[in-house]
């Protein structure tokens, strides 16, 4: 049987800088998603991404930048994901774009760093990004999805008592606890075991 040099062994490929920095945008939208803005260190998201804190840095420069590009991010995702619900039968668009927000649960910390992004209107420019990205989805709800004002709000309602569910980690308590399922069950009444799945639980770090 013939063998392999080390020099024969091709090296594994670099990871391109732009995948590098995807890869350190997810972890840190996990990290900030759990710990929040003022909980959460670039030495964390440096290790959950598995690199440098340094090069995190090097990377985005601080702290804030780093969040504002993961607010940015999310706003983003979720506009995308509502632009991709819209085809189909006016009536069942509402059940769409709630099932493409609840799909955003599949990448952890993404719907608990809009919800935490809403509470940073006094930071100067986490708050000028933020406002920005929660008023482009109002506007997007009303006017793209052609929901009414009420219907905006109720939606738009929906979704923030599904952030409170993410951030509060109710996972654990349903079918135990009657407040948790009953709310867990009023927000996903079709696949609650499914997406229970993609929440972190009180045991998590994020």
């Amino acid at each position: 049987m013939s063998t392999m040099t080390v020099e024969e062994v091709a090296p594994a490929p670099r990871m391109r800088s732009a995948d590098r920095r995807e890869q350190i945008l997810v972890a840190a939208t996990a990290v900030f998603g759990a710990k929040t803005y003022v909980g959460t260190t670039t030495d964390e998201v440096a290790r959950a991404a598995g690199v440098s804190q340094p090069y995190v840095v090097r990377l985005f420069g601080t702290k804030e930048k780093l969040f504002v590009e993961v607010i940015e991010r999310a706003y983003a995702r979720l506009l995308a994901e509502f632009r991709a619900a819209l085809p189909g039968s006016v009536e069942g668009r509402a059940e769409r774009m709630g099932t493409a927000y609840t799909s955003l649960l599949a990448e952890r910390g993404m719907l608990p760093v809009i919800a935490s992004s809403t509470a940073l209107g006094g930071e100067p420019v986490i708050g000028r990004v933020a406002r920005k990205g929660f008023s482009e989805i109002w506007r997007f709800v009303r006017e793209d999805a052609g929901f009414t004002e009420e219907q905006t709000r109720q939606f738009m309602a929906t979704g923030m008592l599904i952030n409170a569910i993410v951030g509060l980690r109710l996972t654990g308590d349903y079918g135990d606890e009657l407040s948790a399922t009953e709310i867990f069950d009023a927000c996903f009444p079709d696949g609650v075991a499914k997406l229970r799945t993609f929440m972190p639980g009180t045991d998590e770090p994020w």
